[in-house]
C-alpha cells in the first residue's frame, strides 16, 4: 500500500470523522461498493456535498465497517450544513437508498445514521 495523496486547500482545514456498519451480507456490500463508484454515482449526491461547503469526502471500508472522512474549511459548520444537505434534490431520495444497505432507517438523514469518532490519538509533527 502507498498510502493516499491529500489535496491542499489555501485555507485552513478542520477534519471530522465518522462510521457506520453495513449489513452483513456479502452481496449487499458489494452493491454498496458499486453505487458509490465514479461509474453509478448520483452526480446530484456529489454536488451536494460540495455545495454545503465539503472539500473532500472518503469512505474507507474493511469488512462491514465504514469510516468517513470529511475536510472542511475551519469555519465550517456541521450542524448548518447537514440541515442544508438533507434539503438538496435527491439527497433524502438516495438515504433511503442506501438506508437497506447501511440497516438504518429509510427516513434517516446522513448525519443521523454515521455517527461521529472521536480522536483519540494524533502524531503531532515537530
Amino acid at each position: 500500500m502507498n498510502g493516499y495523496i491529500q489535496q491542499q486547500y489555501p485555507v485552513k482545514t478542520k477534519r471530522f470523522v465518522q462510521t457506520l456498519d453495513l449489513r452483513d451480507d456479502t452481496d449487499m456490500i458489494r452493491e454498496y461498493r458499486k453505487w458509490h463508484s465514479e461509474a453509478f454515482h448520483w452526480k446530484e449526491i456529489r454536488e451536494g456535498i460540495k455545495a454545503v461547503g465539503i472539500l473532500e469526502m472518503e469512505i474507507y471500508i474493511l469488512g462491514t465497517r465504514l469510516v468517513m472522512i470529511v475536510d472542511a474549511p475551519e469555519d465550517f459548520n456541521w450542524e448548518e450544513a447537514m440541515n442544508r444537505l438533507a434539503t438538496l434534490p435527491r439527497q433524502a431520495e438516495w438515504e433511503a437508498f442506501v438506508a437497506r444497505l447501511q440497516g438504518c432507517d429509510a427516513h434517516a438523514r446522513s448525519d443521523e445514521k454515521w455517527k461521529m469518532m472521536e480522536r483519540m490519538f494524533f502524531l503531532y509533527p515537530d
